[in-house]
C-alpha cells in the first residue's frame, strides 16, 4: 500500500518572496483544516515562533 503520491512538484526557492509565500502556505494549513483560527494557535507550527510566541522547537530564521 502506498501512502504518498509519486508526483514531485519541487520548486527552487531562490527569492525571499518565494520562501515567504511557501511558509505562509504551510502555516495556513491548520487554519484551512479548521483546527485553529490563526496559524500561531497551532502548537506544532513554526508560525508561533515567527509571531513572537514560544514554539516547541527553536527556529533558525532565514
Amino acid at each position: 500500500m502506498q501512502f504518498w503520491t509519486h508526483e514531485n512538484h519541487a520548486i527552487e526557492l531562490y527569492r525571499p518572496e518565494m520562501i515567504e509565500s511557501r511558509m505562509k502556505y504551510i502555516h495556513e494549513n491548520p487554519v484551512r483544516a479548521g483546527w485553529v483560527e490563526k496559524p500561531e494557535e497551532y502548537l506544532y507550527s513554526s508560525a508561533r515562533n515567527y509571531s513572537g510566541l514560544n514554539g516547541l522547537i527553536e527556529v533558525d530564521y532565514w
